[in-house]
């Protein structure tokens, strides 16, 4: 694997920014850990874990060594043994991953240009009211437990679980730290979450992390019950209007296949790149 030369890439500047904005989000809650060729981010405190990827810095190789070295680490910490990055940058590192024995999964990386327009949320959704939500929205609970419902049911078909479910897991995010540490993150300006809202409930919720000018959209999910309404297309529109808001010049995300890649695609952002991540097969 070398570092990051893009220089035959038509999109080698936004790829490099791209690769500016992951070394610099794990930042705000992790300490960094370096072993040869990878960096490890190792998260302080309570929240979801994070990931190894490739030392932007590096110029050597990476072998399958290195990467069982980091597994054998994050065993250590506790942590999954996971691993992050994209496929343009550090093409080098795949064969070395699958190598160790982790399973990879592809997802289209897009862009949306900093000159698109962004529908109005009426044109994108009738019914739940959509919105950037603040630290003490009562509906905040409910916006976090959707996407987990949501990414349990993987597809854009319309699924199963419904405001049952979600009244069932917004009642444990309220009660497992979740939503403090959410507004933490939403006054310290790092996360902002949108959510169309029926009812008391949010029927679909996602976030963007700022770091910059630079903003991820992540987590976006839909209660499988209410898909097929427009509602993700709807929040994502949401972020990105308060993430230029905040001054944000790049808004990417990572689609969770090609049909979703599609839908977003209809509102402007578009494919530049693959976004990879390598985890621990699944037992059968």
């Amino acid at each position: 694997m070398t570092s990051v030369k893009l220089d035959d890439h038509p999109e080698r500047a936004l790829l490099d920014r791209l690769e500016q904005y992951y070394d610099a989000v794990p930042l705000s809650g992790a300490r960094v850990e370096r072993h040869g060729p990878l960096t490890l981010f190792v998260r302080e405190g309570e929240g979801w874990p994070f990931y190894a990827r490739p030392a932007r810095e590096w110029s050597g190789s990476v072998s399958a060594t290195d990467v069982t070295l980091v597994r054998a680490r994050q065993r250590e910490l506790g942590i999954p043994e996971s691993f992050e990055w994209v496929a343009e940058t550090s093409p080098a590192l795949r064969p070395a991953v699958e190598e160790s024995g982790l399973v990879i999964h592809e997802h289209p990386l897009m862009v949306l240009d900093e000159d698109a327009a962004i529908p109005e949320r009426s044109e994108l959704s009738g019914g739940p009211s959509v919105r950037i939500m603040g630290p003490d929205d009562p509906a905040l609970p409910s916006a976090l437990a959707v996407p987990h419902l949501a990414f349990a049911e993987p597809g854009t078909g319309v699924g199963v679980a419904g405001l049952a479910e979600l009244a069932t897991a917004a009642v444990t995010r309220a009660a497992d730290g979740s939503v403090e540490r959410a507004v933490s993150r939403m006054r310290a300006g790092l996360t902002a979450i949108a959510a169309a809202v029926e009812d008391g409930m949010a029927l679909c919720a996602g976030q963007h992390q700022p770091v910059g000018a630079v903003s991820e959209i992540v987590g976006v999910g839909t209660l499988p019950a209410a898909r097929r309404r427009g509602l993700g297309l709807a929040v994502t529109a949401a972020l990105v209007a308060d993430a230029r808001s905040r001054g944000v010049k790049t808004v990417f995300l990572s689609a969770g296949d090609d049909d979703v890649a599609r839908m977003y695609a209809r509102i402007g952002f578009r494919r530049i790149g693959t976004a990879l991540i390598a985890e621990f097969p699944e037992k059968p």
